[in-house]
């Protein structure tokens, strides 16, 4: 109960019977080693330059995993030519990986990140994640299928457990309006990392090495692990504010008269189950195509492997062009409105590349790539929106959803094995249509909850210098009122 339940979560009653810090005193206490979830910090009010220094730092790490996952395909590539394993046996790959955030997330990595806050948790995963990174040593000595799967799924582990913790950190730390946009920018550098991972593959870690040879895979990794465990490190003594469900809790009750946010059981938040079912879908259709975009490109337009690959290159390219462009367009766009029209976009050009053939197919999936670019991190924005004291749990459930990519891989590729790549398209498409409903439904039923957050003031200054939602500034607001009704601050505390 203590890791799928409610434990770490406080209630309503004792949110409002705590003494409110400020948001000063959030900031004051980012070295404490851990904190109590049930216990207001006075993050729920933290100011744009207050929240810039650690989530440039939490940034650091979705480079990292953009990094890792982009590089992973090349390293697959590689063990298979050395191994001898064939492209089904391969799958397993994608399994190993993917199927760690089915585990990780709802179980071990939620209960730490509730537990104990999100500095552990980040210091956790990048230990897990380094682990695994070392793992790859003997695997590529002993030439190890098993061992390279085993490998692949601590590091898939480690990344759940980071994901876990940074993705809602992000959405959090900062004024409420902003969410979807730092997640979205935090998440374009994951893409960033996704596109140069590759590159350095080819040109630097890989460049005129025998195909069979796993001597610089080791190195790589080794690399990897060192640099992972020394970020550990840093994250153990960088100034980073805790933002708790308690906080979230008051900052949803504060928004209330925007949103029309009422305090419910998790079972009755019926917006993030259908966030983690679009989310499952929608990873799980993402994946998909990414792992077969290759093969596509070869069978569309008749070009080598080589040719194919610097096809995707240029379409994960777009997809980093894709999630800047979607950040730009939410300074000035509601976000639902930017989810509904880029997965609209994603729904027209998977359904033309099924039919369209040559250099034309491989331009329309790579389209596809760019409109893809915004869903995930605004799917899960917008899924933790009103979650108040549930928003850490709701969130790990989000990041669970990513195991949708251990699925849909497979299944395209057996649909591609019997009647081509054009037609194995179907099956992300399906993906993609569950994850379609999602945006109609947040702007048919969700919309004034949604538009109430991002009309939210709180986090930003009022014309005393004071952030709107802290402590100071509703004292500063008290004391104006009261002094206007003639009642001294002698009289307010006898009343009170």
């Amino acid at each position: 109960m203590g890791i799928f339940g409610k434990k770490e979560e406080p209630e309503l009653a004792e949110v409002f019977d705590q003494r409110r810090p400020s948001n000063v005193d959030a900031m004051n206490q980012q070295h404490r080693k851990s904190i109590s979830n049930r216990g207001l910090t006075g993050a729920s009010a933290l100011t744009v330059k207050q929240s810039i220094f650690p989530i440039t730092l939490v940034t650091i790490l979705f480079f990292l995993w953009g990094f890792a996952y982009g590089l992973l395909d090349v390293l697959n590539a590689k063990f298979q030519n050395s191994l001898g394993i064939t492209a089904a046996k391969a799958g397993g790959l994608q399994g190993a990986y993917f199927g760690a955030y089915l585990i990780g997330p709802p179980t071990y990595s939620g209960w730490i990140v509730r537990k104990f806050g999100y500095r552990w948790t980040f210091i956790v995963g990048l230990c897990i994640y380094g682990v695994g990174a070392l793992m790859f040593w003997p695997s590529a000595v002993y030439r190890s299928f098993g061992g390279f799967c085993g490998s692949l799924f601590i590091v898939g582990s480690g990344l759940s457990t980071l994901e876990t913790s940074a993705n809602p950190f992000i959405a959090t730390c900062g004024p409420p309006r902003l969410s979807e946009f730092r997640l979205e920018i935090s998440q374009s550098f994951q893409a960033i990392g996704s596109v140069m991972a590759p590159l350095l593959a080819s040109r630097v870690f890989f460049k005129d090495t025998d195909p069979t040879d796993l001597s610089n895979v080791q190195w790589t990794y080794l690399g990897i692990a060192g640099f992972v465990f020394l970020l550990a490190v840093v994250f153990y003594f960088a100034p980073i504010p805790e933002v708790t469900d308690a906080d979230m809790a008051l900052q949803a009750e504060q928004c209330s008269g925007l949103t029309g946010y009422v305090d419910k059981p998790l079972k009755k938040q019926f917006k993030l189950f259908f966030g983690v079912v679009a989310q499952f879908c929608y990873v799980g259709a993402q994946v998909g195509v990414a792992a077969q975009f290759i093969k596509y490109s070869v069978e569309s337009a008749n070009i080598s492997d080589a040719a194919a690959s610097d096809r995707y290159a240029i379409g994960q390219g777009l997809f980093a062009i894709g999630r800047f462009a979607a950040a730009g367009l939410m300074m000035v766009v509601k976000p639902r409105w930017v989810l509904l029209v880029f997965m609209t976009g994603v729904m027209i050009f998977i359904a033309a590349s099924m039919g369209a053939k040559g250099e034309g197919g491989v331009a329309m999936l790579s389209i596809v790539l760019f409109f893809e670019s915004c869903v995930f991190p605004t799917i899960f924005t917008l899924s933790i929106r009103g979650l108040g004291r549930h928003t850490k749990r709701g969130s790990s459930w989000i990041v669970a959803a990513v195991s949708g990519g251990a699925l849909f891989p497979s299944l395209t590729g057996l649909v591609a094995d019997h009647k081509g790549y054009h037609i194995a398209m179907c099956v992300p498409l399906i993906g993609f249509f569950v994850a379609f409903a999602f945006p109609i439904y947040l702007n048919t039923v969700c919309a004034q909850e949604l538009d109430g957050f991002r009309e939210s003031k709180i986090g930003y200054h009022d014309e005393d210098g004071l952030a709107i939602g802290d402590i100071k500034h509703e004292e500063r607001r008290a004391s104006v009122v009261n002094a206007e009704k003639g009642i001294s601050p002698v009289e307010k505390e006898v009343s009170y």
